[in-house]
């Protein structure tokens, strides 16, 4: 069924029970599912996983240290902070596993796309103040 034929199909009116599908419990129809943006679009996937990594590469660290600092002395903290490089593993997770790998893909680009913007400014930087504030 395409996306044509899905958008084309009238909404149910009623609250009607739909009959259990595999053991799962019962659907009412006036519930709303996914509409076809979340399903179909071709940039949907992309997008979510694009910004998912760049929020992942800004809020996780930042929760990481803040969640050590709180558990832990500041010299403790600083020691296991690299321990966050293992987080890394969640997109390359995603990667591996066949039903995830588009969505992990992006968010893979989205996580050195953003760890190269970053890194790049601070670099430019730290080289204009070193260079012209001397």
């Amino acid at each position: 069924m395409s996306t044509e034929q899905q958008h084309d199909q009238p909404e149910p009116t009623g609250v009607q029970q739909e009959a259990p599908v595999d053991g799962r419990p019962a659907v009412q129809a006036d519930e709303r599912q996914p509409d076809w943006w979340h399903r179909d679009h071709p940039t949907f996937t992309a997008l979510t996983g694009f910004f998912t990594g760049l929020a992942f590469v800004i809020v996780v660290p930042g929760l990481f240290i803040g969640a050590l600092n709180w558990l832990f002395a500041d010299d403790t903290a600083e020691g296991l902070f690299p321990f966050v490089l293992v987080l890394l593993g969640v997109p390359i997770g995603l990667v591996i596993v066949p039903k995830t790998r588009r969505f992990g893909l992006y968010m893979l680009i989205g996580v050195v796309a953003t760890a190269l913007v970053v890194l790049g400014v601070g670099g430019l930087v730290l080289w204009y103040m070193l260079t012209y504030q001397s």
